[in-house]
């Protein structure tokens, strides 16, 4: 028997401002449904996001959610008034038994539960609305980009836990990665139509290509037939004029339709501009050791950056990739060591703090006030690689419209404010970039013209980045933050460093998760003796293992407390009986497990 679906959409319309965001749009979400939620910065991916989750309410249309279906949506923007710490937050809708599930995530998401959110950043902030979401288990998850802000263990923590739960969700993210490896469906939000794809976002680019491809060659055989017919009419029609008014009706219709048809979105025309070549050597750094008080960054470092490398800075949130990128500059200098830098450098960052934004300043004036794309006596001018250009034509290549550029940056979503960096830091010739988190908001096409615009650069590179395909696609070298002051140098993208990398012993359920390395096919059941469902079990029973046993050491820690029964028997009860079903989980499930690598073992011998 089939099961009920958990959500529908039905006829829903939705417009702002003027324009139609969706029109007639039918959607349906399913139990165990894995859905990446995919389309163009604007497009609507977060409204329609909205209308599942029921805070948005369209013009027309329903939305039908079963019955007893809980749909937890992650919030971009959470509110914290009222709560004195980020965990209070996360837990307010959690059982107190249930409150070791926020500090799991906690943990594997690296932000403190106890920390007041007035003292914690925008990023410890979703941070804690993502641990939120998780602790509460809803049937239906709604995700709108969770892994900005995340370092890259924190992903691998976050994409193991999405790939054991039962639950259903809806992501959106710009970290192909992320999306293979979680994803079973595909949403294309283009243009107010919403497609559904029954594969996840492997393969997505090709059966979108291939779409935009017959939509262009069915525009070009009715602008012909258009054509055609218009010569007719102005050189026939006279002759003909009362038998043919049906054509000259026909031709109309088809302006009408030729006119509806709304154009894709271009990208944006990006283009870097290399200064003339810095020196061969750009930074040499020998026996560098800094530190903030008790807090080590580096010890003891060495690294030589010639021109023309990419470099690729990875590790944890607060690890120092971003000191490592000013001492090479020149920002900050070493407690130790020297730093020799080359010369003619020409440099070009982009922040991802955003700080060289002003949010109360229109996109206009945050173009004309850099003093390095100003033109005197011209305040509708900008410098652009040399030649001035009209404020709001340059802005339109980067896709913002007339009415955009003297609207306030605070008004911008998040890949717009990304456009509008990336806007500032093309205008002026370099041949050092450094760009920290330049992935962030960013859609996958304009994520496609931003690789496309690196690879050519003559320049040097250096990234800041959490984005292993983006890493993949642009380093030549990696340095990867392994705490207390050591970094390590790795040739190669993002696959390299896990190809080259020490590999750990057993994993402990206390041990934080490596981050996986890409998927090979599985083998064959002839070689491996185990079927396609089989072969996937194995390899998620260890990750199965050691969350059942970090759970069961909560829980343990938790019925320690000798006083726990008297003061708050409720509490006791829902820890002892949830104790007892992870451990009847964890026995199943390392019986599984045996059995599954005995017939693996036993069909190589």
């Amino acid at each position: 028997m089939a099961q009920a679906p958990l959500l529908q959409l039905s006829s829903v319309a939705l417009t702002f401002g003027g324009n139609p965001v969706f029109d007639g749009l039918d959607l349906v979400l399913q139990p165990g449904d894995r859905v990446a939620l995919v389309g163009r910065n604007g497009s609507g991916k977060s409204t329609l996001m909205k209308i599942i989750a029921g805070l948005t309410e369209p013009d027309q249309g329903t939305r039908s959610l079963s019955p007893g279906v809980s749909v937890g949506y992650m919030e971009q923007d959470p509110d914290f008034t009222g709560f004195a710490t980020l965990g209070d937050y996360a837990t307010q809708a959690l059982d107190p038994a249930e409150h070791y599930r926020v500090e799991m995530a906690a943990e594997g998401l690296d932000f403190d539960p106890t920390l007041a959110p007035e003292r914690a950043s925008g990023g410890e902030r979703r941070r804690a609305a993502l641990a939120k979401l998780l602790a509460e288990a809803p049937e239906l998850m709604l995700l709108d980009e969770p892994t900005n802000h995340l370092d890259i263990n924190a992903i691998a923590w976050l994409e193991a836990r999405l790939r054991e739960t039962r639950a259903a969700f809806v992501l959106i993210s710009h970290d192909r990665a992320f999306l293979r490896a979680l994803t079973r469906a595909t949403l294309w939000v283009d243009r107010g139509q919403v497609r559904r794809r029954e594969a996840g976002f492997e393969g997505f680019e090709e059966w979108r290509d291939t779409l935009w491809a017959a939509e262009d060659d069915a525009r070009h055989k009715l602008d012909r037939k258009i054509k055609a017919e218009a010569r007719w009419a102005v050189e026939g029609i006279s002759a003909r004029r009362k038998r043919n008014q049906g054509r000259v009706r026909a031709l109309q219709a088809l302006r009408a339709e030729r006119a509806s048809q709304i154009r894709r979105q271009g990208t944006a025309a990006m283009a870097l501009e290399s200064a003339a070549p810095s020196g061969k050597l750009v930074a040499d750094l020998e026996h560098v050791h800094k530190s903030y008080g008790a807090r080590v960054i580096l010890r003891d470092f060495s690294l030589r950056i010639l021109r023309g490398e990419r470099v690729a800075f990875v590790g944890p949130n607060g690890a120092g990739k971003t000191t490592l990128l000013r001492l090479i500059t020149g920002e900050e200098e070493p407690d130790r060591g020297t730093i020799r830098r080359g010369t003619n450098l020409e440099t070009a960052v982009f922040d991802q703090s955003r700080a060289q934004l002003d949010p109360d300043a229109s996109l206009w004036e945050n173009l004309t006030g850099d003093p390095l794309m100003r033109v005197p006596g011209q305040a509708d001018q900008v410098m652009v690689r040399g030649s001035p250009k009209h404020v709001v034509g340059y802005l339109k290549e980067f896709l913002f419209d007339e009415a955009q550029a003297r609207a306030p940056v605070r008004s911008l979503s998040g890949g717009e404010k990304a456009r509008l960096l990336l806007a500032r830091l093309m205008a002026q010739p370099a041949n050092l970039l450094v760009l920290d988190e330049p992935t962030n908001d960013l859609d996958v096409e304009t994520l496609d013209l931003l690789q496309d615009i690196l690879g050519e650069f003559d320049g040097t590179v250096l990234i800041v980045s959490h984005d292993r395909d983006f890493i993949d696609r642009i380093a030549s070298s990696i340095l990867v933050f392994e705490g207390a002051g050591q970094v390590t140098a790795y040739a190669g993208g993002w696959s390299d460093y896990l190809a080259q990398r020490p590999q750990p012993g057993p994993q402990t359920a206390t041990a934080p998760a490596a981050a996986p390395a890409p998927k090979s096919k599985p083998r064959s059941a002839a070689r491996s003796g185990l079927s396609f469902t089989e072969s996937h079990r194995l390899e998620a029973l260890p990750a199965e293992i050691a969350r059942l046993e970090a759970e069961i050491a909560k829980l343990a820690e938790l019925l320690s407390d000798a006083e726990l029964f008297t003061r708050e028997p409720v509490k006791f009860r829902k820890a002892t009986e949830a104790l007892s079903a992870r451990q009847a989980a964890l026995e199943a499930a390392e019986e599984e497990w045996l059995i599954l690598a005995e017939k693996a073992e036993a069909a190589g011998a």
